[in-house]
């Protein structure tokens, strides 16, 4: 585990946890500096994903990880923690688990999909395959890029493509296990239903565009979300509008 800290020394701790096959760095380095010039930002970097010869284990083992550090290194305690996509389950974890104390969890764009054992193999069987593959190359098939455009239009799927192909660079180092472990352990690790801690507000930025399904998913497993709609795609606001992510992030700190 890598835990890259910048900003001053503050009581203020905002910790970032990036989504799949994802770096902080690439997931958060555009609002980093924003948050650095207000808080201490921790960017996390999962095992398998940092650099190290280690492979990603599973969703509980990283957990308790991150607890451990956040327990040692910030008295067990943050003001925020924003979970990008897989970094969103993470943070229902942490809430859920209650061996540190969240002020604010925030759950970004994150589909929460559970699935059972066999399902979950089946599905990583064929995403790891096709992934790896993407992985490997560095960007999406013509075949996939075509779909997409008939599905989502050419200006969508620009900055679908400038998203997806910088996650498959920033991920060329990393191992295949470490990927379908990733992927595998998302589906299959419970996350509870109406999760709640004392004194800590979830915030869910919500991408529309990502279907109404989604809703329904954070009220089952959060008892009072603050949910914040916005009218776009995957984590396209923290990609793309970098100023009005910052913007509403401080919005909900402060209120």
């Amino acid at each position: 585990m890598k835990y890259t800290i910048t900003g001053e020394e503050n009581e203020k701790t905002v910790m970032l946890l990036p989504g799949t096959c994802c770096t902080a760095k690439f997931n958060f380095d555009k609002v980093v500096p924003m948050l650095a010039e207000k808080y201490r930002v921790i960017g996390v970097d999962y095992d398998g994903f940092d650099g190290s010869e280690g492979d990603f284990t599973d969703m509980t083992d990283i957990c308790r990880k991150i607890e451990r550090y956040i327990t040692e290194c910030c008295g067990g305690e943050l003001f925020a923690v924003y979970g990008s996509s897989l970094g969103g389950s993470f943070v229902g974890l942490l809430v859920q688990r209650g061996k540190v104390h969240i002020r604010h969890a925030f759950i970004g764009s994150s589909d929460l999909d559970q699935s059972g054992k066999l399902s979950a193999r089946l599905q990583t069987a064929v995403v790891g395959k096709v992934f790896y593959g993407m992985v490997r190359k560095g960007s999406m098939p013509k075949w996939a890029e075509n779909m997409t455009r008939r599905k989502m239009g050419d200006e969508a799927t620009e900055k679908y493509l400038q998203m997806t192909n910088g996650m498959f660079r920033a991920a060329q180092a990393v191992s295949k296990k470490s990927m379908k472990n990733q992927f595998y352990s998302d589906l299959v690790t419970p996350l509870g239903e109406h999760i709640t801690a004392d004194n800590t507000t979830i915030h869910i930025f919500y991408a529309l565009q990502m279907g109404e399904k989604y809703r329904e998913r954070y009220l089952k497993h959060f008892a009072t979300p603050d949910i914040r709609e916005h009218n776009c795609g995957h984590e396209e606001l923290l990609f793309f509008y970098p100023e009005k992510w910052f913007e509403e992030f401080e919005k909900c700190v402060a209120e």
